[in-house]
């Protein structure tokens, strides 16, 4: 220690393992983190300007969405209705802000008695599971356009932390340090998360989810929300044009 207090008063700097790591990566690592690192580090500012501007933009935006998407989602119902025997919506239970669990709207992309034997399982992303048109409405996130009313009455945002399901979340609190804290925020449409890494479904990946997750609360800003609003539109056009 005396030697590197002799360094750092010549001129040598020092940060923090977890600071780097977080620059370089876009997340933050939360194995063996020190819950210090966390109290004292800078960001994690939520001031009420800046909550107010987000629920705002949140309004606005899913507004609009639902009026000027509303051709597409009948068209996407019609072809939940013809291809598949049941509802056209579905609804899961997620956990959202505070752990509060709410109901979220999804377009049926899966069997209606998909979970009879199974129970609650991982999502696949080629879900054997799936109707015929489930992989398609996945992969081109249409199946997601219901919970623009999740997010226009308050239980979501258009960007945050990707919900997920109670059962889930009850293994991952257990296995993961850390973990409750990404429901200090209302869940999002979309997330940090979700243009940064690949999909996946499984403790790991929950893992990985959940770094994504505190560096987007921690550097938590409107301009942020933009990119990653862009970047969300940008993954899935262009994941169509190579399909």
């Amino acid at each position: 220690m005396d030697k590197l207090l002799e360094m750092k008063l010549g001129g040598v700097g020092f940060d923090h393992l977890a600071s780097v790591y977080e620059q370089y990566t876009g997340k933050i690592a939360v194995e063996n983190l020190r819950p210090s690192w966390l109290i004292f580090s800078s960001g994690f500012a939520k001031t009420k300007p800046l909550l107010a501007a987000k629920r705002t933009m949140d309004i606005l935006c899913a507004g609009i969405g639902l009026v000027v998407l509303s051709p597409l989602m009948v068209a996407v119902a019609l072809m939940v209705r013809l291809t598949s025997r049941g509802p056209v919506l579905c609804q899961q239970f997620r956990v959202g802000q505070y752990g509060r669990v709410f109901k979220v709207h999804k377009f049926r992309s899966m069997d209606v008695d998909a979970e009879t034997v199974t129970g609650v399982v991982w999502a696949s992303s080629t879900g054997i599971r799936a109707t015929s048109i489930g992989n398609f409405l996945r992969r081109s996130r249409l199946d997601e356009l219901p919970e623009l009313w999740n997010v226009f009455v308050g239980e979501m945002s258009l960007v945050g932390p990707r919900p997920e399901r109670p059962e889930f979340v009850a293994k991952l609190s257990q296995t993961i340090p850390l973990y409750g804290l990404r429901h200090v925020m209302r869940p999002g449409l979309t997330g940090w998360a979700q243009v940064r890494d690949t999909y996946g479904a499984s403790v790991e990946y929950g893992l990985e989810k959940l770094q994504y997750d505190l560096y987007y609360i921690k550097h938590l800003r409107l301009a942020l929300d933009a990119a990653i609003l862009f970047l969300t539109i940008k993954t899935v056009i262009l994941s169509r044009a190579a399909r």
